[in-house]
């Protein structure tokens, strides 16, 4: 990767970095790779905004008292309104 004012291609730096990685037999390389990756991985839950996490909250305690609908009949109503 060259270090310019220009835009990165990203495309091929990830494809340049594949094949780069697919031809890697250091060990200890794939290891601070795999650590990186790791390091970054975040739970979709703790980058939700609170006003999401509470409508997914509210969402699930109503299907758990039995008063939500179920994807079938979403479905089966989005069909017959746009009729598909």
């Amino acid at each position: 990767m060259k270090a310019t004012g220009l835009k990165m291609d990203i495309h091929k730096e990830k494809l340049r970095l594949i094949e780069w990685l697919a031809g890697l037999n250091d060990t200890a390389v794939i290891k601070e790779f795999i650590a990186l990756k790791e390091s970054r991985q975040m739970d979709w839950w703790d980058e939700t905004d609170e006003t999401t996490r509470k409508s997914i909250k509210k969402g699930l305690s109503e299907l758990n008292k039995n008063e939500g609908i179920s994807h079938d009949q979403v479905m089966q109503e989005i069909r017959q309104k746009y009729n598909l």
